[in-house]
């Protein structure tokens, strides 16, 4: 049968290369961006806080109180390994084979000794995830980020994030292989995960977001700068709890 996503794929392919004779994209300095749609991304930031304070937050703490420790780690770590495909196709996009080296045998390791993921044997023998995404692939080879963009539902993202997660979830090679009645365990498995960051940033969002007397400029300017230092630019004040946000960039912050 025919398929369209190998012709897709190496349109895309092409694309990139065509884009990687300008080089990575220009990072602005500090939290500076074009933000046309700000009120549209207002309304969709109330939508997002309003979602947190009904459902997620209060399931996060749920799912922290009643899960034990081990537990939630168990699922954070097969979680982050269903990962690791993705972030290899993105290092072989990048040419950045040392990286996907590295979380090829990562992804070995963690996949039979640390069965399927659950547990993590490769962190403590020195092989950490080097993480990436479609959205810095795209920065690599020139594409710059656009205007800011407030998700429902994902929160602060950037025009060219956007496009990277959106690629991301279509391509993730773990999906392409898992046969199709089963895809919702990986689903699970995710949102589990992101209960659990959830959980694990609880105090801080009460300090940095609800706290704050503009929560969205302070998410927006929290985003912005944390992405830019992750992309290589410089940055200024964030301290370790928004790096533990903003680990993975498409975690949902709310």
């Amino acid at each position: 049968m025919f398929s369209y996503q190998r012709p897709v794929a190496a349109l895309g392919v092409l694309g990139l290369l065509v884009l990687g004779a300008c080089g990575p994209a220009t990072l602005p300095q500090g939290d500076r961006i074009a933000d046309v749609d700000e009120a549209q991304n207002r309304a969709v930031h109330r939508f997002n806080l309003a979602l947190d304070r009904a459902v997620v937050g209060p399931t996060a703490r749920g799912y922290g109180t009643i899960v034990p420790d081990p537990l939630r780690e168990g699922v954070d770590n097969f979680a982050a390994n269903l990962s690791q495909p993705s972030y290899i196709l993105n290092n072989l996009l990048q040419v950045r084979i040392g990286q996907a080296t590295q979380n090829v045998v990562r992804f070995m390791i963690n996949s039979t000794i640390g069965i399927g993921g659950i547990f993590d044997p490769a962190t403590a023998i020195g092989v950490p995830a080097a993480r990436t995404d479609f959205g810095q692939t795209l920065h690599i080879w020139g594409v710059p980020e656009g205007d800011f963009v407030m998700l429902p539902g994902f929160g602060p993202s950037t025009t060219r994030d956007t496009v990277g997660l959106i690629v991301d979830m279509a391509t993730n090679p773990v999906r392409q292989v898992v046969p199709a009645g089963d895809g919702h365990y990986v689903t699970g498995v995710q949102l589990l995960d992101l209960l659990g960051d959830r959980y694990e940033v609880d105090d801080v969002l009460d300090d940095l977001i609800y706290g704050s007397a503009d929560s969205y400029a302070q998410l927006r300017s929290l985003y912005l700068q944390s992405r830019r230092f992750e992309l290589g630019g410089p940055t200024a004040g964030l301290d370790d709890a928004v790096d533990d946000i903003y680990a993975d960039p498409y975690i949902d912050p709310y």
